[in-house]
């Protein structure tokens, strides 16, 4: 495997990939903040905590989100450039729910003038499975891998994912004008508990029950099955998202790991949505990402 000194391709991610400060370190990533306001004041994802945008979100502050400038793009393509890489691989979350990739884009072009090559990857993913996506990357640039391979192992890993997710309210959706998104099926009854999936970039209506234990329930029997589905000697990585419902989600990790056992998961983790995501899931959100591991 080489060495990061060794790397001639940068890599450069968002904040809504869910990638820690050390787990993007070791990787050798670079991750550009989006941004989310809270009333009046900006912050960049990481300085505003999930549990400062639950509360807002409880206490009916307002809350948005902002896709970084272009700006921020292009310096981050310019120090990786300086820094010795000739090739840039930037992977963002869908286009459908941002316009993050966007920016990167524009960036990219502006770097493109001033010799610097870009190729910007649109995961069509968010959260977790574009961490997913990035780390597979990653993985084969760190073992010399071209742009080419590294674009088609997030690829794969993308088309081996599933994430399912289940909200306790659509409240928080509707306020950031996302429930046009997960289809007509909800009528006026924000009251539902639908599981939702993102398909093709988008948030798309799944499943509707009227408990919080059915839908979670569901949430594990789906993530099981998708597993299972992927065929006998293909092992998967599993990561339970929340936010501000950690026990929930790590009473759902337990149970998806013991039926999962060792023989189909290399690991079950459990993490917490950035405040970005968060702010449009609202408190209670549970999912569960199952990609194949490579």
């Amino acid at each position: 495997m080489g060495t990061r000194e060794e790397r001639r391709i940068a890599l450069v991610t968002d904040s809504t990939a869910s990638l820690t400060a050390s787990e993007a370190s070791e990787l050798g990533v670079v991750v550009v903040p989006v941004q989310v306001i809270i009333g009046a004041t900006v912050y960049d994802d990481g300085m505003a905590t999930p549990d400062m945008v639950a509360t807002a979100l409880k206490e009916w502050t307002p809350v948005s989100t902002s896709r970084p400038n272009p700006s921020t793009f292009l310096e981050a393509y310019e120090k990786a450039a300086a820094a010795g890489a000739t090739e840039i691989l930037s992977i963002h979350l869908s286009a459908e729910l941002s316009g993050t990739v966007e920016s990167a884009r524009l960036a990219a072009r502006e770097a493109s003038a001033k010799g610097i090559k870009v190729t910007v990857f649109d995961s069509e993913q968010s959260a977790f499975a574009l961490g997913y996506a990035v780390r597979a990357a990653a993985e084969v640039v760190a073992d010399g891998g071209s742009v080419r391979k590294a674009v088609n192992a997030a690829k794969r890993s993308i088309a081996g994912s599933q994430t399912i997710f289940y909200v306790d309210t659509l409240e928080y959706l509707r306020r950031g004008g996302r429930v046009s998104a997960v289809g007509a099926i909800l009528g006026g009854a924000l009251s539902v508990k639908p599981l939702l999936r993102l398909q093709d970039g988008k948030i798309e209506s799944f499943e509707k029950v009227r408990t919080a234990g059915k839908a979670l329930a569901r949430v594990e029997e789906l993530a099981v099955s998708h597993a299972a589905s992927l065929g006998e000697e293909v092992h998967v990585h599993v990561t339970v998202g929340h936010l501000a419902s950690p026990d929930r989600a790590k009473a759902l990790a337990d149970k998806i790991a013991h039926r999962l056992g060792d023989q189909l998961a290399d690991d079950v983790r459990v993490g917490e949505l950035g405040a970005v995501l968060g702010a449009h899931v609202g408190p209670g959100m549970i999912a569960a990402v199952v990609v194949p591991a490579r």
